[in-house]
């Protein structure tokens, strides 16, 4: 049997309400921000099988995106966010291949104009969009995912 007397149960379900106000207050900022993006069909970025989170938003951004001089030696976009989002997601309806040694899945969405340069600096003409299995995108990036490079 459990001890209980230790456990504040008032305090905790105060605590989950807590949680699940500010995970709610969190999803309704999502929206609100996703729906300012000059792209259409936006809700194709938020279906169960092919989802962009926030956060995996944010990850593309910060490492992927030319504005944001951080992590050098990585594939930057030169295009504008809202074309990114729209390449992300067109590559929804490209079938995923796996990738060696690991269960995630990856996309190649080819382009007619150069979206970016790759890790070795050259013209990319190709987005590759690493998920996971459920559909829940990891990153994306300008060019071919290289083997032994960690996605990302």
């Amino acid at each position: 049997m459990m001890n209980t007397s230790t456990f504040n149960e008032p305090e905790w379900i105060k605590l989950i309400f807590l949680l699940a106000d500010t995970r709610q207050w969190l999803t309704d900022l999502y929206q609100d921000a996703f729906a300012t993006i000059p792209v259409e069909k936006k809700e194709k970025l938020r279906r169960k099988t092919w989802h962009l989170t926030v956060t995996a938003l944010a990850h593309i951004i910060e490492r992927h995106y030319y504005k944001i001089p951080r992590h050098p030696g990585t594939g930057k976009f030169i295009i504008a966010l809202p074309v990114i989002l729209h390449h992300i997601r067109e590559a929804g309806s490209i079938t995923p291949a796996a990738m060696p040694g690991c269960l995630n899945l990856q996309r190649v969405l080819q382009a007619t104009e150069p979206v970016g340069f790759d890790k070795n600096s050259d013209a990319a003409y190709s987005i590759t969009i690493i998920s996971d299995p459920a559909g829940s995108i990891i990153t994306a990036f300008p060019g071919l995912l290289v083997p032994n490079h960690s996605a990302g």
